[in-house]
C-alpha cells in the first residue's frame, strides 16, 4: 500500500495526455494536501510502450489512467492491466462506445482532436505567455493590460492561479504585496472589478512558509516564516486591499482549481 505522499499515477494517452492529467488533479484536490507523482506517457502509438508502462506501474504500485482513442490500444491496455493486476481507469472508452451506440456512427479514432490549432488555442497560448511575462510584477505595465490582477502576500498561490486562469484564456498579472515595497501606481489606476485580493489564515501560511524554507534547505526559523512577520504582512496587505476596494478571497485550505473557479465566477458576473 503506498503512502499518501507517494501516490503515483501514470497518465497514458495517444495524444498529449492533458485530459488525463486534469482529471487526476481534479480528483486529488479532494485529498489535499496530497501531491501525486503524475507521470505522462504521451503520444503512444504502439503496444510496446503500454507494456513498459504497465510493468512500471506494477513495480511501483501505481495507478494507470488512460485516454486512448484507438480501440486496439485501448483494448490492449485493458488486457495488460488485468494481466499485471494493475489498477487502471479507462477515461474515454466507455463514453466513446456509448456515443457510437447512441449516434449510430463510428468515432473518427483520431487522437488529439480537442487540441486543434484554432483561435481558442492561440488565445490560450497568448494568455499563458502574458502570465509568464507579468508574473510577480516583473513588468508593472501588465497590470493595465490584464483581464485579472491578483494581489497578495508571498505563498498565496498567485503564480499557480495565474497559470491556471491563463489556460482558461484569461490574461492575468499578479502583484506581491510586501510592506517594504510600494505597490505599483498602475494598481490604483485600473477598475477595482479587475482586482482580486488573496488572503490566507496566519497559522496556515506559517506552515506553508516553513515547508518552503525546508524545501530550499533553509532553517524554518527565518523571519519569513515567523508569525510576527506574517501577521505584519497580512495586515499590510489588508490595508492595501481596503484602499483598492477589491474583492478578497481566502485561499486557506483551497485547491487552486477551487479558488480559480470563484475568481472566474466573479469576473463573469462583472
Amino acid at each position: 500500500m503506498t503512502k499518501d505522499s507517494d501516490v503515483i499515477v501514470y497518465v497514458v494517452s495517444d495524444a498529449a495526455g492533458d485530459t488525463g492529467e486534469y482529471v487526476v488533479r481534479a480528483a486529488i484536490a479532494q485529498f489535499h494536501p496530497i501531491h501525486p507523482d503524475i507521470r505522462r506517457a504521451p503520444f503512444v502509438t504502439n503496444k510496446t510502450v503500454l507494456e513498459d508502462v504497465t510493468a512500471k506501474a506494477k513495480r511501483l504500485d501505481a495507478i494507470v489512467m488512460y485516454t486512448l482513442v484507438k480501440p486496439e490500444l485501448r483494448e490492449y491496455m485493458r488486457q495488460l492491466a488485468e494481466q499485471y493486476e494493475v489498477q487502471a481507469i479507462d477515461l474515454l472508452g466507455s463514453l466513446i462506445e456509448m456515443l457510437e451506440h447512441r449516434t449510430g456512427r463510428k468515432s473518427r479514432q483520431e487522437p488529439g482532436l480537442n487540441h486543434v490549432l484554432d483561435a481558442d488555442y492561440f488565445k490560450k497560448v497568448e494568455a499563458v505567455e502574458f502570465a509568464v511575462r507579468y508574473d510577480d510584477a516583473r513588468d508593472t505595465s501588465g497590470v493595465k493590460k490584464a483581464d485579472i490582477v491578483l494581489v497578495g502576500v508571498s505563498r498565496t498561490s498567485k503564480t499557480p492561479l495565474s497559470m491556471y486562469l491563463a489556460h482558461q484564456k484569461y490574461k492575468v498579472a499578479n502583484v506581491p504585496l510586501v510592506p517594504e515595497i510600494k505597490p505599483p501606481v498602475e494598481l490604483f489606476q485600473v477598475p477595482k472589478a479587475k482586482i482580486i485580493g488573496l488572503t490566507i489564515d496566519l497559522n496556515y501560511l506559517n506552515v506553508i512558509r516553513k515547508e518552503r524554507l525546508k524545501a530550499l534547505g533553509l532553517p524554518d526559523t527565518a523571519s519569513y516564516a515567523s508569525t510576527d512577520r506574517i501577521e505584519y504582512e497580512l495586515n499590510y496587505a489588508k490595508s492595501i486591499m481596503d484602499k483598492l476596494q477589491c474583492t478578497v478571497i481566502d485561499v486557506s485550505h483551497r485547491a487552486v482549481e477551487e479558488t480559480a473557479s470563484l475568481i472566474m465566477e466573479k469576473v463573469k458576473k462583472e
